[in-house]
């Protein structure tokens, strides 16, 4: 009688099992662990991933060894133009500008190179481009004067009379330009770059034009 008035007045009977709460407690922190330890290793992966793109996108881009272009530029003049077609004769001295962009994450470093002008095959002067170096994502630009002569081979070449009595004078400009591409101030790797342009000479106007490089 006295127990059932005890449990009528609010005392809650014990539990059969002592260790019921802790068992809940005990799975309640196993997922915990569980749930941390898996937002743990989707960090690492993504984080696996991230420095992957990063790699792959540092390897062709910035490590990626480009060749040079190597052109003349339109931007000439002449401080002699001395042209007579009665007789088939020239003698130039042209101011000749030449451009070599580097399009490296590094300088681009050359050593010296000779220009060569020809009139359908035949040699009518040359120029030197002195060692230097192109920056890295830069365009080096190259002044140097050229003397244009005719040889006496053309003398008698009827192709030459007519070319300057219709007043235009083709040329064509070759070269090769060798040097090292350095990126990093470790890694360095031999590139080389072709020139090979035509061109033209105006006799009215004194002028070269229609410059045009391959």
């Amino acid at each position: 009688m006295m127990a059932e008035r005890e449990q009528k007045a609010g005392y809650p009977l014990a539990p059969s099992n002592g260790y019921g709460r802790s068992d809940e407690e005990a799975m309640n922190s196993d997922e915990l662990r569980c749930q941390k330890r898996k937002k743990w290793a989707l960090y690492i992966i993504a984080f696996v991933i991230f420095q992957t793109g990063i790699i792959v996108l540092f390897t062709f881009t910035v490590m990626k060894f480009r060749t040079p272009k190597f052109r003349m530029r339109p931007a000439s003049s002449f401080d002699t133009f001395d042209v007579q077609t009665a007789t088939p004769l020239f003698n130039l001295r042209m101011n000749a500008q030449y451009g070599i962009k580097n399009t490296n994450f590094g300088p681009f470093k050359y050593g010296n190179t000779t220009v060569h002008f020809y009139y359908k095959g035949t040699e009518v002067g040359s120029t030197t481009i002195h060692k230097s170096k192109a920056n890295f994502r830069s365009t080096k630009k190259v002044n140097v004067q050229v003397n244009l002569v005719m040889p006496a081979n053309l003398a008698s070449n009827s192709e030459l009379a007519n070319d300057l009595n219709a007043g235009i004078l083709p040329l064509t400009s070759q070269s090769r330009v060798n040097g090292k591409v350095e990126i990093m101030f470790i890694f360095k790797k031999k590139r080389s770059a072709n020139l090979n342009c035509t061109m033209e000479v105006n006799v009215s106007t004194k002028s070269l034009q229609n410059v045009k490089c391959k």
